[in-house]
């Protein structure tokens, strides 16, 4: 797959690892459509638009050899310069997570955009494959939220059922099998319900998502 957007490597810092991130460009009802009617379409996208930028100034202040954000939809004004954008293919969420792993040619950390309280240290620590083939970062939903392998095997996500309460534990199940050494991430929440962007915007401060789910809601008091 090609890739589009800004330059590939001008942001600061040359880690061993990609950082992978997968999102939906930030379209009203396209996103976060489970935070509706709580709020208003354009209102979930602004929401999605913010937690998609934190999570990439997360990524651009961690070293790594490259910075990929993995797309469904167009790049906008939000994409910050130093990432590369690559579109989605075509397929399931385990098929387009699979080939997103088929993009590094060496070990890489995937994350979603749904966890603006993501950290650089965090993601630092989940690029680092010293002692382990894999990270696995579960979400409190019962999926995950970050992945990482030191060698990247498509074969390893393909046919994990997405999106059901047992999807992190099929797929750290499957890690496990192939008998490489896993290590977890510490649980984060992700953004898809209202009662989440709640519990989430207070874990956040300082964030662009915290912020903008307190003007949302002051704006309705």
């Amino acid at each position: 797959m090609s890739a589009y957007g800004s330059g590939a490597g001008s942001a600061p810092g040359g880690g061993a690892g990609t950082l992978i991130v997968v999102a939906k460009a930030p379209v009203p009802g396209r996103v976060k459509t489970r935070l509706t009617p709580h709020f208003t379409p354009r209102q979930a996208a602004e929401l999605a638009r913010a937690a998609l930028q934190d999570t990439l100034d997360a990524v651009l202040a961690t070293p790594a050899r490259r910075r990929v954000l993995y797309l469904d939809g167009a790049p906008g004004p939000w994409l910050p310069a130093g990432v590369e954008v690559v579109p989605q293919c075509a397929g399931g969420l385990d098929v387009r997570l699979a080939a997103a792993f088929s993009l590094t040619g060496g070990p890489a950390l995937l994350i979603g955009m749904d966890t603006p309280q993501v950290t650089p240290e965090l993601l630092a620590r989940g690029l680092d494959f010293a002692g382990t083939d894999c990270w696995f970062g579960p979400a409190l939903d019962g999926g995950f939220w970050a992945l990482g392998l030191a060698e990247p095997d498509p074969a390893l996500l393909l046919g994990v059922p997405m999106s059901v309460p047992h999807t992190g534990a099929v797929q750290r199940q499957r890690l496990a099998a192939t008998g490489r050494p896993v290590r977890d991430l510490p649980a984060l929440r992700d953004v898809d319900t209202p009662d989440d962007a709640a519990r989430v915007a207070a874990s956040a401060s300082g964030t662009r998502f915290a912020a903008l789910y307190a003007d949302l809601c002051a704006a309705v008091r």
